[in-house]
């Protein structure tokens, strides 16, 4: 049995020991960046038991995916991440399963629009020492044949085993309608271009988690929530409603429940989207028989009859805030 993960020095960003344990991940930086970006480090802190690869690319794209194809022969990583201009090299690494977060699949363009061009410093240090880097209209030329190869390797296979991550503030790169053309897996979440502690967390490592469940074919304990029980009367989130969702799922397979509705015009989907994120993205179901859902718990306000998974009544004596269903689920570790 697990206890709830252990909290780091800042208020966002978890120690989780069993996430990707013993599996080697690759991680692909972005354009002027290295291997010691912060979101390695957070890679590193949040799956302390993964082996965690993250190579200082070579500034010529092909050399870069010469590299990248090699590590993948020899390590064979049980997941790849890439970061913009790495999300487009991750995109075409195929036959693994790939996380691609705001990728630049367009990076010419890109560099082009937001003066990326001539004399550039890396935004982090790198192995070798170097600083500085030049881009001429050469080296632009070349981005552009490469990131042209885009979507050439796809099949079914691939488009199971890649998820797309868009951050909703991105001013820098938009290829989320261009993504979502080839791979169904895209979706977005609150950030920006950068990943943070916070966007991190909340988008990416709930998509690592899922990735890691489907590889090692594992069944967590099923929890439906019913969609009422996280809003308050001004129509925002619930005290400790969010906090709740965040550790639950750290252990749970979490599902979000709603009145039977058109999901593509669901008022509640727009306010799931809003508040949950990604954690309710392909994880919420609309019907009006929650007694008919097969699972372990059910958290409802609403009055049930006879219902397959046990029922948490919120609002009871028990079960009267968010904060007593926490007390209660740590209680039970993960069971």
């Amino acid at each position: 049995m697990r206890n709830f993960a252990t909290v780091m020095d800042n208020q966002y960003v978890k120690q989780f020991p069993e996430l990707m344990e013993n599996k080697t991940v690759l991680y692909v930086h972005g354009f002027g960046s290295s291997g010691q970006s912060g979101t390695v480090q957070r890679l590193r802190t949040v799956m302390p038991n993964a082996k965690v690869i993250a190579p200082d690319l070579p500034v010529h794209p092909t050399e870069a995916q010469a590299l990248l194809k090699e590590i993948c022969e020899k390590e064979k990583p049980d997941l790849i991440l890439g970061t913009s201009m790495g999300g487009m090299y991750t995109e075409q690494l195929y036959g693994f399963d790939r996380i691609c977060m705001n990728p630049a699949l367009c990076i010419a363009d890109t560099m082009q629009a937001h003066g990326l061009t001539g004399t550039q410093t890396f935004q982090n240090p790198r192995q070798d020492g170097v600083q500085q880097f030049y881009v001429d209209k050469a080296m632009v030329k070349e981005y552009r044949q490469v990131s042209e190869q885009r979507f050439l390797g796809i099949n079914d296979e691939e488009r199971s085993r890649v998820y797309g991550l868009f951050g909703d503030r991105d001013d820098l790169v938009d290829t989320f309608d261009m993504f979502r053309e080839h791979y169904p897996l895209a979706t977005h979440f609150h950030g920006e271009h950068r990943m943070d502690d916070r966007s991190f967390m909340h988008a990416v490592v709930p998509v690592i988690r899922w990735i890691d469940d489907q590889q090692e074919k594992r069944q967590r304990p099923i929890i439906y929530i019913g969609v009422e029980t996280l809003k308050d009367a001004y129509d925002k989130p619930a005290s400790s409603s969010q906090k709740a969702v965040r550790l639950l799922i750290e252990h749970y397979q979490v599902f979000f429940v709603a009145e039977d509705e058109d999901p593509t015009e669901s008022r509640w989907g727009q306010w799931l989207e809003e508040y949950i994120n990604v954690p309710a993205w392909r994880h919420t179901i609309y019907t009006p028989r929650r007694d008919l859902l097969y699972g372990d718990y059910l958290i409802s306000s609403k009055k049930e009859g006879d219902t397959m998974a046990t029922l948490l009544e919120f609002g009871s004596d028990t079960f009267k805030t968010w904060e007593d269903i926490i007390e209660y689920f740590s209680r039970l570790g993960g069971q």
